[in-house]
């Protein structure tokens, strides 16, 4: 896939505390925050957003990283793709922001990413606000429902903190108090949280997703694909489910967990009703 031009795309920036980063948007209706996965917001993240436009909703995507719009496919040259990630990975561990080994914290960036919520859903309406994170800011959805805006969280292959350890394979990046109050949210006000994997995948263990079970009960939507079901022609073992191993057709499990999501916040944020099943593909006595 070539790289994007990021035509169809509004480009703003936004401001909390003193920081300032770039936005790119589409759509109208309710907003739903898209977190890419490293490296940045690729072509692939980009077609998710417009996806999530065409149902309804205003696709917001902030710039924490990368370069928005490249391409890293190894096709382009494996030593150029190689630099790029590598160049993502550098910023995201040596910045405050972002915590990639600790157990039991919520990184600093959420406290912007609350902010950016509450100011969409100002400014788009609706009943309230999504969010999908990707991989390395898979667990930053989960974090964001502290705030009652927050109607409908994705956590797409979570995979912080990452599982060197085994205790560390068994938790999310989020503080114990954060995690406390979205588990009330969960008991009082219904809310749902969904997770994406492939059983495979070593950033996103099992334990991971048992753990959230055991927290957040039968609020946790637990989707597990087998590694058999990921698009074989993506150059990485599978692991992003609704963008590099998305297998985009019809009857495929990749594809009926993206409509899951979409059927979310069809739900959630628009007030249709429940169209896709998204409890189908899922396993929830599964690891």
């Amino acid at each position: 896939m070539a790289d994007h031009d990021l035509s169809g795309f509004d480009r703003e920036h936004f401001t909390h505390d003193g920081i300032t980063r770039r936005i790119l948007r589409r759509g109208t209706g309710p907003a739903v925050i898209v977190l890419a996965e490293i490296p940045g917001i690729t072509p692939k993240v980009l077609a998710f957003a417009e996806r999530v436009a065409a149902i309804g909703c205003t696709a917001v995507l902030p710039v924490l990283f990368g370069e928005p719009g490249r391409d890293p496919d190894p096709a382009n040259g494996w030593l150029k793709s190689g630099r790029y990630i590598a160049a993502s990975m550098r910023k995201v561990c040596v910045s405050r922001e972002f915590t990639a080994l600790a157990t039991g914290r919520t990184s600093p960036v959420v406290t912007w990413l609350r902010a950016l919520a509450a100011n969409e859903h100002q400014r788009c309406g609706g009943p309230g606000v999504g969010a999908v994170g990707m991989c390395f800011t898979g667990g930053f959805a989960l974090a964001m429902a502290t705030d009652d805006r927050l109607l409908a969280p994705v956590l797409s292959q979570p995979s912080l903190p990452l599982p060197v350890t085994k205790s560390r394979a068994g938790r999310i990046d989020i503080s114990a108090e954060d995690l406390a109050v979205v588990r009330g949210r969960c008991e009082r006000d219904g809310l749902e949280v969904m997770g994406l994997r492939f059983r495979g995948d070593r950033l996103v263990p099992g334990d991971r997703f048992a753990f959230l079970r055991r927290e957040l009960g039968d609020a946790f939507i637990a989707v597990e694909l087998d590694d058999a079901t990921a698009n074989p022609a993506a150059a990485l073992a599978p692991h992003s489910v609704l963008t590099e191993h998305l297998i985009d057709e019809p009857g495929q499990p990749t594809r009926e967990a993206l409509d899951g999501v979409l059927d979310l916040f069809r739900t959630r944020l628009l007030g249709q009703p429940r169209e896709t099943a998204t409890e189908a593909p899922a396993t929830p006595g599964g690891a």
